[in-house]
């Protein structure tokens, strides 16, 4: 296990998110799947209590810790792509395999974990050291869900 490590929280879905993640994005996997080695007050021997994964490269774990804690948009992942096919792609997987969509790229996948799926043009857009034209890609981006690349440079370039 990594040294530090990202802890997100389910409801004893762990794996079904561990194995939509390694499914959905690059450089993902399921590495350990450890359960309970008794029974124990919220559960039986054998029940997955943790699922050691990454995402993109990131080190998580997920932890069946149960019905108390909710997700927030306090924690996301933020995924940045290249073109509106990647965009497209990350954000129809996300959204259609159960998830919300959100305002300015933001969605969130059926387990309630928020992601910002974030084009490279749209950072740039926002960082043009002309401020008119970061403030004409910032005002068409919200009135977005899912970012439009297309837009998002019509909008820059005036």
């Amino acid at each position: 296990m990594a040294k530090n490590t990202i802890c997100l929280w389910y409801d004893g879905t762990a794996v079904d998110a561990a194995n939509f993640y390694a499914r959905t994005f690059p450089n993902s996997a399921i590495e350990a799947v450890y359960r309970a080695p008794g029974d124990y007050p919220a559960g039986k021997q054998g029940d997955v209590l943790t699922v050691e994964f990454t995402v993109m490269g990131l080190p998580c774990i997920g932890l069946n810790g149960g019905p108390t804690i909710k997700h927030n948009e306090a924690f996301s992942f933020q995924v940045i792509t290249d073109d509106q096919s990647e965009t497209d792609r990350y954000w129809h997987a996300i959204v259609g395999s159960g998830g919300a969509e959100s305002q300015c790229g933001w969605c969130k996948d059926r387990w309630g974990i928020s992601w910002q799926i974030t084009p490279r043009a749209l950072t740039d857009a926002l960082s043009d050291p002309d401020p008119a034209a970061a403030k004409r890609a910032f005002d068409v981006m919200m009135g977005m869900k899912k970012i439009d690349i297309a837009a998002i440079e019509s909008a820059r370039r005036g």
